[in-house]
């Protein structure tokens, strides 16, 4: 078995357990599905209801939207470092493992103390955290499979106790149920806190480390020949990670924090290049996110704010997927339209080249039904592929008379797709040691990409060979034909 058969197979194993343990908690607890909505519906008008939002006499509303920007930068920031070091699945993992830890918090005081919450989901997920390292440090098992042993786990042991506490005299009225799936309108002051405080140290420490956060996320090994202590970065970065993830369960639950952590970053990967770019554009991604979540959420009854939220950033992760400048579909279709396009247009240069070159260079015309005999092609076919070089000002086309003329440009441009491909014909002859007859499919793909600095290269080294290995001249740049 192959270590990435192995790693498919534990990446399968812990999608799987996701998936499981979501519909086990819809089915436990089918009312938890439904988080409560922002403000009260006072009116069944739209725009009415959509106008009073942006007044923000709501409290709620307020609470609502500050805590979803907040938890937009957090998880933001820190799932773009997540994103660049391959470790998309420790946010799902963690952000189940936190489970008991708020189970274990509200029992501690029985009631909904944010900061007991807070501290008892922090080490669960830090527990997880060192439990999946164990696993993998341990065992032969993969990180893969170690992250789904914790997140089916601690999640499972985290839904009995939570089955525990809803039998409480007073379990019905804990609303610790609300941290599986989130409920947004019950932020309070006490939460915007934590919030506003994670939010904080994640900012500091992305400005304040940001050299080592980014070395070690992509060359660790570099990172600690450097001196940099990588093993403490990433300690430091999961617990981060921890408390970022525990101060978002509020808001949009333990089933959905992890898509909070990776669909703003996996929308900023396909955007950019440059991680400071990746981590801002991450950020803001996620308060878009939040902010349009928690508008939507107000604009009609029992519409929860996190699920609202996951699907406003998974929108925006489809705009950029489809309309990335550089990654996008539509800019890769364009691009290889643009390619494909190119090639024939030069492909047709070459073709009326060799054409002209039988001939000894006698005229400078060529006539498209002569075109069409020597490229294999119908005179419709070749009919559009000259019109195509006349819109580039590469050939002046004459379709009463059936001829094509190549301008100053085309015949220059000609002359250098022949070059290329006579040149790297030699090169592969002489240098590599290929077969005469062997030489010209390669060439065929190449010369459509070599530029001018490799072609001076390839003249130096070929030492300006006059003739390519079947003996054809190969055209100097200052030749006039």
């Amino acid at each position: 078995m192959t270590p990435s058969f192995r790693r498919a197979v534990g990446r399968s194993g812990t999608a799987r357990a996701t998936r499981r343990a979501a519909c086990g908690v819809a089915l436990l607890f089918p009312a938890l599905a439904h988080a409560a909505r922002i403000g009260d519906l006072s009116t069944t008008d739209l725009p009415a209801q959509a106008a009073r939002f942006f007044t923000f006499a709501d409290p709620a509303t307020r609470w609502a939207l500050l805590g979803a920007l907040l938890l937009g930068i957090a998880c933001g920031l820190l799932g773009g470092f997540l994103v660049v070091r391959k470790l998309s699945l420790v946010g799902d993992a963690l952000s189940h493992a936190v489970l008991p830890g708020v189970a274990v918090g509200f029992l501690w005081s029985l009631t909904k103390n944010p900061l007991a919450i807070f501290v008892g989901a922090t080490v669960a997920a830090l527990l997880g955290a060192l439990a999946v390292e164990a696993i993998t440090r341990g065992t032969r098992l993969p990180q893969d499979t170690a992250l789904g042993l914790a997140l089916s786990g601690f999640f499972g042991l985290g839904i009995c106790l939570v089955s525990m506490i809803q039998r409480l005299p007073t379990g019905a009225k804990s609303g610790i149920d609300k941290f599986l799936f989130g409920q947004a309108a019950a932020l309070g002051p006490g939460d915007l806190l934590l919030l506003g405080a994670v939010a904080t140290a994640t900012l500091l420490a992305v400005w304040l480390f940001h050299k080592e956060l980014v070395a070690t996320s992509f060359d660790p090994a570099f990172a600690a020949a450097c001196g940099m202590p990588a093993a403490w970065v990433h300690r430091g970065l999961m617990v981060l990670l921890a408390c970022a993830i525990v101060v978002s369960l509020q808001a949009v639950g333990v089933v959905l924090v992890s898509a909070m952590l990776i669909i703003p970053a996996a929308t900023a990967y396909l955007l950019t290049d440059r991680m400071h770019r990746l981590l801002w554009i991450s950020a803001a991604t996620g308060m878009v996110a939040g902010a349009i979540g928690t508008f939507l959420s107000f604009l009609g009854p029992n519409l929860p704010t996190g699920p609202f939220m996951v699907l406003a950033a998974g929108v925006l992760f489809l705009g950029a997927w489809l309309f990335g400048p550089r990654h996008g579909v539509v800019a890769r279709w364009w691009l290889h339209r643009r390619n494909r396009e190119r090639t024939e247009r030069e492909n047709t240069l070459k073709a009326i080249y060799h054409v002209l070159e039988q001939r000894g260079f006698e005229g400078g015309d060529v006539t498209l039904e002569e075109l069409a005999r020597f490229r294999r092609e119908t005179l419709g076919e070749t009919t559009h592929n000259t019109a195509a070089l006349k819109r580039a000002g590469l050939g002046a086309p004459d379709s009463a008379s059936g001829v094509i003329r190549l301008t100053a440009e085309g015949r220059r441009r000609a002359g250098e797709i022949v070059r290329n491909h006579r040149l790297w014909e030699l090169y592969l002859a002489n240098a590599a040691h290929f077969a005469a007859d062997h030489v010209h499919e390669d060439a065929e793909e190449i010369e459509h990409v070599l530029g001018e600095e490799t072609v001076r290269i390839l003249e130096q080294r070929l030492q300006h060979a006059p003739r390519d290995p079947h003996g054809s001249p190969i055209p100097r740049p200052e030749d006039p034909r």
